[in-house]
């Protein structure tokens, strides 16, 4: 006793370190990927992948040879444009306020003031010369006067100053009533001289042009909204007439002459012609870098959220990474070498591909990474971006579940949608003066459309083999009656074969009414019970003339031969190459269920319960993992069981179907599948509903010569 509690604590720990290995190994795996991932965008994005035949030039280089353009083609020059809008903008004469003609009265008035000072200071007979020139020079008008100045208005007569004091204030009003913009007194203390009346002496006139000068002030201020206002319309004027702006090259016309400098009119037309290859800068490989890490990031954290049961599954996970690599890397061959390329390059078909093989979500995450892959790649085009995402996003929402080759076609009409909108909504703005180049790229979005649907076909058909992904094409192939597998039951067990079609009628009908996948159910119940080719007439089905081997064998030995067909059938699976998906209907169909007949007859020969093993009359397992193999579980039971026991009655059919759905939830068969009890209830509806119409009592026909009508 002691000793098993040892070994069950050892077995424990044995089985947490193994699942402690399981889920570094699985966290590795996906660091691993996401970080290729990562490093092969983050390449494409930032290096060229082949020789693109373009310069490499900066401005103020000096050009190697003669650059001449390969193809006509005009643009608005934003370079050029900027010099007209700043030429019209220079061109723009500075706003000024009107005079102000408070600050004119405040001025006169100030300047009766003073005078009534220098009055005073010249009244003073007690004062000094030298006290009334400081006096004079104190007032903060005055205080650069020169000494000579001073002398002059202080040796005037009392007539002359009374004639001085009314020609500065009607010279002063006179020219305050006048503009004088401020950054121009100047040119307005020109003109004093000539507003001082002729009738003065010189001494008068020395003196009153003198005060005059020192009181004059700006009365007009420069208006800088105004200004900038008036400049705005001038560019604004320039912007309207971007003919005057556009540079026009014909095929063969010279660009850059050899040993010319290199300006950057010419970059800009390098670029608008795509003759130029930048120069790869280390700051640009690193934003790339981080862009890269970013994008793959997001792309797994959106998969965690939605689809985290593609970052867990190894093949699963692998698809993913090496189609979006196998995307980027395209990407980065095509979308550069010109702009109709660009347009054609077939990027949808990542999305669609993603879509039908591992779900809508990785459509949705593959769209929308290799959107930004596609953008940066052509120049951080916001319009490439958008033309690739929505037409990925379109394909992937419209291929939920792919039934047919023409749903891929119809995801492909979404995407030609797509990319004519996404034309139409970046290049009408900019002006259509040429008709046919906005049809020549509205053609390329077609023909991308019809590229990118075809790949995805081709696609499908490839990489479910290679990556044992169950894609709707391999279902319905494996579908067709003449699959090898197939025919092999119909010949070899021809009884089992008409209740795998009758199981597959069944599962499919639930499958429908509870949203699970109906093709996945009906294909996986169609190769269920398969390993019954190695040793057909031990089933009761096939057997015939009532002959059964199992009266021959003790009921250990036949329980093995029964559950052995789960074994058989996963090694016919493996050599006709199943999908792994179909393989699990084989052994989940029956669980881990009791061969109950055999288990009841071995108890009573060994007449005590005791004395028989019961994990020697169960199969193997596991449970029903998914929704599919749980109705083909139900399916298989229930089928049986009706035809074993020949119902009456419709009220048979329900009870018997009741019954064996009960038992196989007491037994726990379901326990880790995701059915619900509500998909239980519409399921075990359907299974009724289907047996009722084929398991009915029949109306027995008299035995006479001719046929009765039924």
């Amino acid at each position: 006793m002691s000793m098993n509690v040892v070994d069950a604590k050892g077995n424990g720990r044995e089985r947490v370190s193994h699942q402690a290995s399981q889920r570094w190994w699985v966290w590795l795996r996906l660091i691993l990927l996401g970080v290729f991932l990562a490093a092969v965008t983050g390449v494409v994005m930032a290096l060229p992948l082949l020789p693109s035949g373009r310069v490499v030039l900066d401005k103020g280089e000096i050009a190697p040879e003669d650059v001449r353009a390969p193809q006509s083609a005009f643009y608005v020059s934003a370079i050029l444009l900027e010099q007209k809008q700043q030429e019209a903008a220079a061109q723009v004469l500075a706003a000024y306020t009107r005079p102000d003609p408070e600050l004119a009265r405040q001025q006169l008035n100030r300047t009766r003031q003073v005078l009534d000072y220098l009055g005073s200071v010249r009244a003073d007979t007690l004062a000094s010369s030298a006290q009334k020139r400081g006096w004079i020079l104190a007032v903060p008008e005055l205080a650069d006067m020169s000494v000579d100045t001073l002398d002059s208005l202080l040796a005037l007569s009392d007539a002359s100053w009374d004639r001085v004091q009314h020609e500065t204030l009607a010279v002063i009003d006179q020219e305050m009533r006048r503009e004088i913009r401020e950054g121009f007194l100047e040119m307005a203390l020109v003109e004093v001289p000539a507003l001082v009346a002729l009738d003065l002496s010189a001494e008068e006139t020395e003196s009153t042009i003198a005060l005059v000068r020192h009181f004059l002030v700006p009365n007009s201020f420069l208006d800088l909204a105004a200004t900038a206002e008036a400049q705005a319309r001038a560019r604004e004027r320039v912007a309207a007439d971007l003919e005057s702006s556009t540079i026009r090259y014909e095929p063969g016309q010279m660009v850059v002459r050899e040993g010319e400098r290199v300006s950057a009119l010419h970059i800009e037309a390098l670029d608008q012609l795509g003759l130029r290859q930048p120069q790869v800068k280390w700051t640009a490989v690193t934003g790339a870098g981080v862009l890269a890490v970013v994008t793959t990031l997001l792309m797994l954290l959106y998969l965690a959220r939605f689809q985290a049961a593609i970052l867990w599954d190894g093949q699963q996970l692998l698809l993913l990474v090496l189609l979006t690599s196998f995307s980027v890397l395209g990407a980065g061959l095509i979308v550069p070498g010109g702009v109709v390329l660009r347009y054609l390059a077939p990027a949808p078909a990542l999305a669609m591909l993603a879509a039908a093989a591992l779900g809508p979500h990785a459509g949705v995450a593959t769209a929308f990474f290799l959107g930004v892959v596609v953008g940066v790649v052509a120049d951080y085009s916001l319009e490439m971006f958008t033309y690739t995402a929505c037409a990925g996003l379109l394909a992937a929402l419209a291929l939920v579940r792919v039934q047919r080759i023409s749903a891929l076609f119809r995801a492909g009409a979404f995407v030609a949608l797509a990319n004519v909108v996404t034309i139409v909504i970046f290049h009408l703005p900019q002006g259509i003066d040429q008709p046919v180049d906005l049809l020549l790229l509205s053609a390329s979005g077609l023909g991308n459309a019809g590229i990118s649907a075809s790949l995805a076909l081709g696609g499908l058909f490839l990489i479910g083999p290679l990556f044992d992904v169950t894609t709707t094409m391999r279902l319905i192939e494996l579908s067709r009656p003449d699959h090898p597998l197939l025919q092999r039951l119909l010949r070899e067990a021809s009884a089992t074969y008409h209740h795998s079609l009758m199981v597959a009628n069944l599962a499919e009908r639930a499958a429908e009414r509870i949203g699970a996948d109906p093709l996945l159910t009906r294909v996986g119940a169609y190769y269920h019970d398969v390993g019954k080719i190695a040793r057909p007439y031990f089933f009761t089905e096939n057997q015939a003339s009532g002959v059964n081997p199992h009266d021959r064998l003790d009921p250990r030995t036949s329980a093995e031969v029964i559950v052995s067909h789960v074994k058989d059938g996963l090694d016919l699976a493996r050599r006709y190459r199943l999908p792994r998906r179909i393989r699990a209907f084989i052994p989940e169909h029956h669980g881990t269920n009791r061969a109950s007949f055999l288990y009841h007859k071995a108890v009573e020969l060994a007449g005590d319960e005791a004395l028989v093993d019961e994990n020697a009359f169960r199969y193997p397992g596991p449970k029903p993992q998914s929704k599919e193999t749980a109705l083909a579980m139900l399916a298989d039971g229930c089928e049986a069981a009706v035809r074993s026991m020949r119902p009456a009655n419709a009220e048979e059919v329900a009870e018997i179907v009741n019954r064996v759905v009960a038992e196989r939830v007491a037994d726990g068969q379901l326990n880790e599948c995701d059915l619900t009890l509500r998909d239980l209830e519409i399921a075990r509806d359907a299974l009724i509903s289907g047996l009722k119409g084929v398991f009915h009592p029949r109306i027995q026909y008299p035995q006479s010569g001719r046929v009765a009508e039924p």
